[in-house]
């Protein structure tokens, strides 16, 4: 048993759950939240509402997630239960050649680190750029589902990014974490840095704020042309010419051609809900097996024991080997924003968005303001996998937005930041409040193991017990929750339960925050 994550950190912080009638939205950022609520309150369901959030999150936390990124949507009729859902993930250029993608070391029997690729292309850079997929799926959810207009819905990202960037500490932390790699590109840098660093918050209680008058103008071209200018139009030839400069395989022709799907879910029955996930290339289909297993092992009546701890990591390793076998595996450190949504008539998004990495590629377009994502993270270097590099193709990622469906009636939305430990989090906190009937707050607020990778993580804040029963079988590495790094992923639920409607997020993220509708 390995003990790492030594702080020396003693103060504690916390969140409480919301409980309301009214419509609310879940996310990382309480601005983002409070912009999603307003869209309820005038009236807005929550696919406007969503749309809107997402829209705000990429201007108020752009390093996460963003208009350069890709995701999933999941929706929930409040009146049918109808779910659909929405792939609009990243997908490689048509004209990458994998062997531009050179190896240079690792072991090919390790799924758990992937041998390096030479100059890191596939993880920084302009070769580590993807099709970006979120303009086109929001714009596709807010058309087939949606009451505003797109024009409505990029307000209030517009607004925010005319204010610019708001620089406290926890932006400046997230500024410095990166502020190296953002260095090494001149938009990037001009956007983020200060002379080459990250940006000190003023004392006094002064603001700071970074200018995105570029991100500003383009969110406006977008409002005025349309989202298919980001594909075919204006803001498509620009973006193509700058990465064309900078050595990127991506051309109009894979701007132009790139289109959302609208599936059906993938579905599977858990103490008497029914959970409905994405389908194929997510974490999807690994979360439904480590359930499937779950529904006859979960046999403590304690969620927080040990014995069940065990179950817990039992199921997350049967799926993650199926997955591995079958799917290949996605690259295990991503930054991602998730997004749950009920509005007033019951209806339930789930959406969750990413660049990959924090600050995706670290490119930024210069005539354009945002980040591009670093999809080709996502992809195994080594030939031959069932996730290896190739042209034109979608890449297995770790997302795995759910909604749960309990007589008939959305009856949960739930997701999740933080890579492969998404799953790990979405399977026990569903356990937790299906199997154990906690509350949400109870649910987020408990220690959880994660299952993704080498070793079992195991909160150290658990029970006594659980670091021994999980060591008689897996290797153990005892670690805190802190803010940085994050060792477990970041969720946020909304649940209707009663007539009510209950909303939680990550309690230890001092952003996160549930916007509630008012009446």
């Amino acid at each position: 048993m390995k003990m790492s994550g030594a702080t020396s950190e003693s103060w504690q912080v916390g969140k409480t759950q919301t409980v309301s009638k009214n419509g609310m939205v879940a996310c990382q950022h309480w601005q983002a939240a409070k912009a999603g609520a307003r869209v309820l309150s005038a009236g807005g369901n929550a696919v406007d509402a969503a749309v809107v959030t997402a829209l705000v999150l990429s201007v108020v936390e752009p390093w996460l997630s963003g208009i350069g990124g890709g995701g999933f949507l999941l929706r929930a009729d409040g009146a049918s239960g109808t779910v659909d859902v929405l792939d609009f993930n990243v997908v490689s250029p048509a004209g990458l050649d994998p062997a531009d993608y050179g190896v240079i070391g690792g072991n090919d029997e390790d799924w758990f680190s992937w041998p390096a690729v030479e100059g890191d292309r596939n993880l920084i850079g302009y070769g580590s750029i993807c099709v970006p997929g979120t303009i086109a799926g929001l714009a596709e959810a807010l058309e087939k589902f949606g009451t505003i207009s797109w024009e409505e819905a990029l307000a209030p990202a517009i607004e925010q990014a005319k204010r610019g960037l708001q620089v406290d500490w926890y932006a400046a932390l997230a500024l410095a974490i990166d502020g190296h790699n953002l260095a090494r590109f001149p938009s990037s840098a001009a956007l983020f840095l200060k002379d080459g660093r990250a940006p000190r918050v003023p004392e006094g209680g002064k603001s700071l704020f970074l200018p995105m008058a570029a991100k500003a103008a383009t969110l406006e071209r977008l409002a005025r042309a349309g989202a298919r200018d980001f594909y075919e139009g204006e803001i498509a030839s620009t973006m193509v010419a700058d990465l064309a400069s900078g050595g990127s395989a991506l051309s109009a022709t894979d701007l132009s051609a790139y289109c959302p799907r609208w599936m059906t879910s993938q579905a599977q029955v858990y103490q008497g809900s029914t959970i409905h996930a994405v389908p194929g290339l997510s974490g999807g289909p690994t979360l439904l097996k480590a359930l499937f297993e779950l529904e006859t092992t979960l046999t403590s009546a304690d969620p927080l024991s040990g014995e069940t701890a065990l179950a817990f990591a039992r199921a997350l390793q049967h799926a993650n080997d199926d997955r591995y076998r079958r799917l290949g595996h996605a690259a295990g450190q991503s930054c991602t924003s998730h997004i749950s949504v009920v509005d007033r008539d019951g209806t339930m998004v789930s959406l969750t968005n990413t660049l990959l990495s924090r600050f995706g590629s670290k490119v930024v377009v210069p005539e354009l303001g945002f980040l591009l994502n670093n999809g080709m993270m996502w992809f195994d270097p080594r030939p031959g996998r069932p996730n290896s590099l190739a042209a034109g193709r979608q890449p297995l990622a770790n997302m795995s937005p759910v909604i749960a469906i309990r007589n008939g009636k959305p009856e949960l939305a739930l997701g999740a930041a933080g890579g492969r430990q998404i799953v790990s989090a979405v399977a026990q906190i569903l356990a937790y409040v299906l199997a154990y009937g906690l509350s949400p707050e109870k649910a987020l607020s408990s220690p959880r193991i994660d299952v993704s990778g080498a070793a079992v993580r195991v909160n150290s804040a658990a029970a006594s017990d659980v670091a021994a029963l999980v060591s008689a079988e897996y290797d153990v590495q005892m670690i805190e929750d802190t803010l940085y790094p994050v060792n477990f992923a970041i969720p946020s639920l909304v649940l209707c339960r009663d007539g009510l409607n209950i909303g939680m997020v990550h309690p230890r993220n001092p952003w996160a925050a549930v916007g509630e509708a008012t009446p």
